[in-house]
């Protein structure tokens, strides 16, 4: 066994299940933490069976006058190939109680649970859960591209059956070819049988499909 195939595995994070970060210095992605406490469910079975979140400790601090930030402690552990294993101790925090811009005196009543979250996040990125994300793959637009099509592909769900539709091939190979990767769409094209071929091809814009019959030797010879 690869020492990275469960991270291979797990490390594609949906774009439905990505929000952008807001109420902080810095700007970036995070995956929503349900939807990775279904995926890890998926992966070991259900929580508190296949895996868990241990709460090491947990404590308030107070920052200033009014500013007060509460501090959780975690693990999470989860059994691997029969085995139960536990990642390291990750820290999450967040401020129960702060002062905003206008003067108000804001308490999260939920601080407690948000930091216990924000640790467990922390702790299954470290086996590679929306490893895309935390490794800044999630900053290219065309790795985000493929994201969706690697979770529009999956067998079953409703992006899958839209996707398999002859209009929904051919807005794949348009955006493909509009990427520059001419040839791969080509290559996919080719390996649509005859009749889905004819009806996609017919649904093409001229000018893309000038594209695809220049890339086709290319695609042949790879």
């Amino acid at each position: 066994m690869s020492n990275k195939e469960l991270w291979e595995r797990v490390c594609i994070t949906d774009p439905k299940a990505v929000k952008p970060i807001t109420g902080k210095q810095y700007q970036g992605n995070s995956p929503k933490p349900y939807w990775l406490i279904e995926r890890m469910t998926e992966e070991f079975g259900p929580v508190g069976v296949g895996w868990g979140v241990i709460v090491k400790s947990e404590r308030f601090e107070r920052l200033g006058e009014f500013d007060v930030l509460h501090v959780a402690v975690v693990s999470v552990w989860y059994l691997h190939e029969g085995k139960r294993t536990e990642t390291f101790d990750q820290m999450g925090g967040t401020k129960a109680a702060y002062k905003t811009q206008k003067g108000v005196l804001m308490v999260d009543e939920d601080a407690g649970k948000k930091s216990v979250t924000d640790g467990m996040v922390k702790c299954i990125s470290m086996i590679g859960f929306a490893g895309d994300i935390f490794s800044g793959r999630w900053d290219d637009s065309k790795y985000v591209a493929q994201a969706k099509a690697h979770y529009a592909d999956k067998p079953g769900t409703a992006e899958h059956k839209q996707d398999m539709t002859p209009k929904g091939r051919a807005g794949r190979i348009v955006a493909g070819v509009a990427e520059g990767d001419a040839v791969g769409a080509a290559e996919a094209l080719a390996g649509f049988p005859q009749a889905e071929l004819d009806a996609v091809w017919a649904l093409l814009d001229e000018k893309t499909q000038d594209k695809l019959t220049a890339a086709w030797p290319q695609q042949e010879a790879a």
